[in-house]
């Protein structure tokens, strides 16, 4: 048994040279910080999306910007994304000790973890994470960001919207959690259906309505779960940034969609 999951993606979603790869983070991350929105609250839950850097990077990064201010505070990081490439039945935690990425070490909260196991919708599985990219593209980002801190990686796979809430809430903490869903939108549609598509999903997003479907994205369940989550805790949804591949660095015959989002307390204000 690995004592860490090595990087599986670096040098294909993301520059896989430690000096190249924190330089590209941090351009886009100075790049956001720049927009009107980069202030606001201290958000508890970002959605973020999950491709390539060079597709995705820039929507990604308006969400990391939010946490400039939570940089000391943030101490955990529960990261739910949808399994790519390993389907299973519920939820599956690691039993790694740390993730790698070029940037260093990233640790696991083993207790959470622990906690996590406790459902019965939570497996054990390190063949789910040894390959999947969703949870991975955000630890160069949660490494630029965040000081001293710890993730729980949790990979989605067949579950309803009310086992992954459960998990949610088995884990939501305190101001020292952040909880990260991973979801890029609509795939492969010509661009301006795209934009049609991505647009009426923004809308039930910020309507804290949890009923996307897989069409809309792919990691609807954890954001369905999020959604549920946010409108019992009184917490108020803002997009950030929303485009497509064909906007970045995409042709736009088939593009895929991108948003982020950030959810704070509906009554808080920096």
């Amino acid at each position: 048994m690995r004592d860490t999951r090595p990087a599986a993606v670096a040098g294909m979603f993301y520059p896989g040279l430690p000096a190249e790869l924190a330089a590209n983070v941090r351009a886009c991350l100075v790049e956001a910080a720049t927009r009107p929105r980069a202030g606001g609250a201290r958000p508890k839950a970002l959605i973020v999306p999950h491709a390539g850097y060079i597709y995705s990077g820039p929507i990604a990064a308006a969400a990391y910007a939010r946490l400039a201010a939570a940089h000391a505070t943030i101490r955990r990081v529960v990261i739910l994304g949808p399994t790519h490439r390993v389907a299973i039945r519920g939820l599956a935690v690691p039993s790694v000790r740390a993730f790698m990425t070029p940037l260093g070490e990233v640790e696991i909260d083993r207790k959470a973890a622990a906690l996590a196991l406790t459902l019965p919708q939570v497996q054990q599985n390190d063949e789910v994470h040894a390959l999947e990219h969703a949870l991975e593209v955000q630890l160069p980002f949660l490494q630029a960001v965040l000081d001293d801190f710890r993730i729980v990686p949790i990979a989605v796979g067949a579950a309803s919207t009310d086992e992954v809430a459960d998990v949610l809430d088995r884990l939501w903490g305190g101001p020292e959690t952040l909880i990260l869903v991973s979801s890029d939108l609509s795939h492969y549609h010509g661009y301006a259906e795209a934009r049609a598509i991505d647009r009426n999903s923004v809308e039930e997003v910020l309507a804290l309505s949890p009923f996307l479907d897989h069409e809309q994205a792919c990691g609807a369940t954890p954001i369905n779960a999020l959604l549920m989550c946010a409108r019992r805790r009184n917490l108020a949804p803002e997009l950030l940034d929303l485009r497509n591949s064909g906007d970045t660095a995409g042709d736009k015959s088939r593009v895929v969609g991108y948003a982020s989002f950030a959810f704070a307390e509906a009554s808080s204000g920096e």
